[in-house]
Formats: C-alpha cells, sequence, structure tokens
C-alpha cells in the first residue's frame, strides 16, 4: 500500500499537466479579496530535489517540466506555471520542484490557509520539515494532518470561508483508490457544493481509470471541465504512465480558453510519439 514515492516522477509530464492547471486555480482565487483554504487530500513531500537520487533514478523530469524550461514560445498558461518553478528554485538552474502544496503555499496570502493529508509514514516527516522551512508567517497558516484524506476532508467542509481548492490527487496503486475518489466528490459537494474539487488520474491501461471521468461527470455537481494528456502510444504489456487527466468541478470561468490555447502546444512539446493526443471538454452548470 505504501510503495508509492512521487520524488520518483517529481516533474514529470503528469506533473506539468496537473501543477498548469492548479496554478491557473490559484491565480484566479487570488483576484477577488475574499479569502480561501487550499485543502491537498494526498500532499507527499511537498517539494522534491532534481538532482536528488530517487529523481536521478528516473529524470522523469527530463520528459516534463525540462522540456518547457528554457522555451521562449510558452503560451500564457504555462508561462504562469514555469514562472512559479523557477521562483521556486530562486535561480536559472532547475535543481528541485515545487509540489502541490508548494505552489499553493507560494500563491497563499495572509488571510488563506493551507491543509495537507499525508499518510505515508515517511513521506509526512519529510512534508512536516518542508512545511517548517517555508517560515513562520506561512507555517502559521498551514496544518498538516497525518491522516486518510479521503476521510479527513469531511471534517474540513465547507471551510469558513466559503471559497476553496480542494485537490484530491491519489496514487492510485490501490485500484479502490477509483472508486474512492467518486465518492470523495460525491460527499465533498454535498458538503460544499461550490467548491472548486480539482482531481488528477492516470492514464493507464487499466478499465477504472479509464471509466473515471465518465463516473465523476455523473455525481450532481455545478460545471465541469475535463482536459487529458497522452504523450505516447500504450505499452504493449499494459504497464506504465502514458499520460494523465484533470476533472475540474465548479472550474473559474477563464480555464477553459487558457487551456484551448494551451494544449496543442503542450503536446506538441511533451510528445513522446506520434500518439500524443490531447481531451478538452466541459459542462456548464
Amino acid at each position: 500500500m505504501f510503495s508509492y514515492r512521487h520524488a520518483f516522477h517529481a516533474g514529470n509530464h503528469a506533473d506539468v499537466l496537473k501543477h498548469i492547471v492548479l496554478v491557473q486555480l490559484l491565480r484566479y482565487f487570488a483576484q477577488k479579496d475574499g479569502p480561501y483554504w487550499y485543502i491537498d487530500t494526498h500532499a507527499g513531500a511537498g517539494a522534491y530535489a532534481l538532482d536528488g537520487e530517487w529523481a536521478d533514478k528516473t529524470a522523469e523530469f527530463e520528459t516534463g517540466i525540462a522540456r518547457l524550461w528554457t522555451r521562449e514560445d510558452l503560451p500564457p498558461a504555462a508561462a504562469d506555471y514555469v514562472e512559479e518553478v523557477e521562483a521556486f528554485n530562486g535561480s536559472e538552474f532547475l535543481r528541485s520542484y515545487p509540489g502541490s502544496p508548494f505552489l499553493a503555499a507560494q500563491a497563499m496570502r495572509e488571510r488563506d490557509r493551507l491543509r495537507l493529508f499525508e499518510l505515508h509514514p515517511t513521506e509526512i516527516d519529510v512534508l512536516r520539515r518542508n512545511v517548517g522551512q517555508l517560515g513562520k508567517e506561512v507555517a502559521r497558516h498551514a496544518m498538516v494532518y497525518a491522516a486518510d484524506g479521503f476521510e479527513g476532508l469531511k471534517a474540513l467542509l465547507p471551510p469558513p470561508t466559503r471559497r476553496g481548492i480542494i485537490l484530491i490527487d491519489p496514487s492510485y496503486e490501490d485500484k479502490r483508490d477509483y472508486a474512492r475518489v467518486v465518492h470523495c466528490l460525491q460527499e465533498g459537494v454535498k458538503r460544499f457544493a461550490t467548491g472548486c474539487y480539482a482531481i488528477w488520474y492516470p492514464l493507464v491501461q487499466r478499465r477504472e481509470a479509464q471509466q473515471l471521468p465518465s463516473r465523476l461527470a455523473r455525481v450532481p455537481a455545478g460545471s465541469w471541465l475535463h482536459v487529458s494528456l497522452a504523450v505516447r502510444k500504450p505499452a504493449r504489456d499494459g504497464l506504465g504512465l502514458h499520460g494523465s487527466g484533470m476533472f475540474v468541478v465548479n472550474p473559474p470561468w477563464v480555464l477553459a480558453s487558457a487551456l484551448k490555447e494551451t494544449m496543442p502546444w503542450l503536446t506538441s512539446v511533451l510528445a513522446q510519439d506520434e500518439s500524443a493526443a490531447f481531451t478538452l471538454e466541459s459542462r456548464e452548470a
């Protein structure tokens, strides 16, 4: 159950898609004066060294963020994302990668709040240390829970601010996660119908993964947006990640147009073979 460590995959093509979307959500929420909560059900370690032993073993970032790092033709949404990764590195060199919690922390204002769940017994210790290094101001507004985010989320909804971004991002190593994601969204919208729920999922040769977007679309909720990116043809043995998707409930109205501009470019840049393709669909409330 606890074999997954995101350090092996930090900055890969799936992170690029997920974090382009997340950065757009964070920036949109920051445009309004009202405070908001960012809740991450599967926070991981929060930040990752790309020159460390784990990331270096697979070097998946080389076919992800590294392909965008020196580009001068970035569309606006991709440029926003790269800007955040640059800010995290603090230099022109790509040595580390901010996970979703750290992208959220960078976007936080004094009145916003950060709530992070992590169940992995090693990752939670690293997450706590990393959050502690963000400084007293950020750490004062953050809470880290050594708990199952699927279950823990219920107690935090609705947030007192009535504004919130909830990232649901399990590893899906346990195939039961697919059903738990659907149930989590169902329970979430019952408690906090106007919340923005961003759900990441893998493109793999598994029936549960292929059916997940349609199952999420059937959850009685508001508007939604679904974007997916396949970077290569699925492997013949059915193993491995050939892409990923993001399903966003109650997305900002500007997100669809931003992705419509970004996805053709991103597909060409991250393509690993001629089968690379994207999908983009949405439904209004």
